[in-house]
């Protein structure tokens, strides 16, 4: 997720209040404010008296001539955090930060920058200081940043098998999200081959809807998480984010609430697309439900060979949840 940080160039306890409504990670202050902030809320505050102090945790840069460039890049090249604190940056010495391995931030004081920064080379900068003229559009820019997650790519797959496999460990994912019909999380026995479990969002006769809650899958399985990263099932835990998918593709992130692990029967689905197979262990339950290709809910029970289900293929490999280039053979 993109980071979010505030501005505020003297004290307006309605600027910091919309900060932490908005769920800033952190207020950009001058001296003697910090106190005043942290009474209104637990956040860290960037300041000379703060939490991080500039020039320490933070180092602030203009990046106004190629000599403020190039310190930004050391510092950058170091895995440090960088902040572009003047908002009228230009477009190719950011494209030369982005590509840095380290923390980058830049001020923004329109919106037309705020969407330039957070789509720099595809990826967009790690994070933005809002520099909002008021309440209202603090509020709205900060929503328009929690809301960049990229799209993610979407094929069909037909199912081949499904087939009671016994008893297992499988994982709820509470979130505190209330998802809506044909939304839900990428899941799959590999990393590369990962199917888009909806939320207990339908109504059904056994049970009243969950729609905070996505029944995923056995505890080994991978969950796709921001990043392009993926967790195991049974690491997540309250606090924790997850990517909640739509049947177009739509993300956003959504923080999981708790993780609960129960004994259930279990189905093993398995699936081709083109010449790439998958697989997912589910709970043998109505209420679990994969996505059609049409984009409604498909019962785990009613699921038949020739069913046709939305998933998304990767073609890297994971080492500690993240993409690598090498062979790695999951079956």
């Amino acid at each position: 997720m993109k980071e979010v940080w505030v501005q505020v160039d003297r004290w307006d306890a309605d600027m910091v209040t919309t900060a932490l409504e908005s769920g800033a990670d952190a207020v950009v202050a001058p001296p003697g404010m910090a106190e005043k902030i942290r009474a209104l809320g637990r956040i860290v505050v960037v300041s000379e008296d703060g939490d991080w102090v500039p020039g320490r945790e933070v180092h602030c840069v203009s990046v106004r001539n190629p000599e403020e460039e190039h310190e930004a890049m050391v510092i950058l090249e170091r895995g440090g955090t960088v902040a572009v604190t003047h908002p009228d940056w230009e477009i190719i010495p950011l494209e030369n930060l982005v590509a840095r391995p380290g923390r980058l931030l830049v001020a923004v004081d329109s919106e037309s920058r705020l969407e330039t920064a957070l789509g720099i080379l595809e990826r967009g900068v790690a994070g933005v200081i809002l520099r909002a003229p008021d309440p209202q559009t603090l509020r709205r820019w900060a929503f328009k940043v929690r809301a960049a997650v990229p799209a993610q790519l979407l094929d069909v797959a037909e199912i081949v098998s499904v087939r009671p496999v016994g008893m297992g460990d499988r994982v709820c994912v509470d979130t505190s999200l209330i998802m809506q019909e044909g939304q839900g999380a990428l899941v799959g026995n590999s990393a590369g081959f990962l199917f888009l479990v909806q939320a207990e969002t339908r109504r059904n006769p056994y049970v009243a809807p969950r729609p905070f809650r996505i029944n995923a899958g056995g505890v080994h399985a991978y969950i796709k998480v921001s990043e392009g990263k993926t967790r195991y099932l049974c690491e997540l835990a309250a606090g924790d984010r997850i990517l909640v998918v739509d049947a177009s593709g739509a993300a956003q992130e959504a923080v999981v609430g708790r993780c609960k692990i129960e004994r259930r029967p279990l189905v093993l689905v398995e699936a081709l697309c083109g010449d790439r197979s998958g697989s997912l262990l589910l709970q043998n339950a109505e209420t679990v439900c994969l996505t059609g290709a049409d984009g409604g809910g498909l019962s785990v029970t009613q699921l038949q060979p020739g069913d046709r289900v939305r998933v998304a293929l990767a073609a890297e490999g994971r080492h500690f949840g993240i993409p690598v280039s090498e062979t790695i053979m999951e079956r």
